[in-house]
């Protein structure tokens, strides 16, 4: 079973997605693939907020009033290889700072 709720941010409105494992979504409405899981249309969305929501939520109150939040909610990542290793160089990048597609695409 899948979670979502909706967070209201200062860029826009946010759909997030849980599992019991942990976040499996975050979009901003409006983007391409809103609400979808390509290859994996199967999902089943249940209007609820679990723990692991309830976390994501906090987060992203702390993240958009300015502070460095000293927390990650758990993630679930559901992909394929490629996009997992993605997300593994993603998650080491430091809070604050940024990094060009071409230095993720070399490592």
């Amino acid at each position: 079973m899948i979670y979502r709720t909706y967070y209201l941010s200062p860029l826009g409105r946010m759909l997030l997605a849980a599992d019991d494992m942990g976040l499996v979504g975050a979009w901003f409405e409006g983007q391409k693939y809103f609400g979808e899981f390509p290859g994996h249309r199967d999902f089943v969305f249940e209007e609820k907020e679990n723990c692991i929501l309830k976390d994501a939520l906090c987060w992203l109150d702390i993240y958009f009033s300015g502070q460095k939040p000293d927390f990650l909610p758990k993630l679930h990542l559901i992909g394929t290889d490629f996009q997992r290793e993605v997300w593994d160089i993603l998650l080491e990048i430091p809070y604050g700072q940024t990094v060009t597609y071409g230095e993720i695409a070399r490592k």
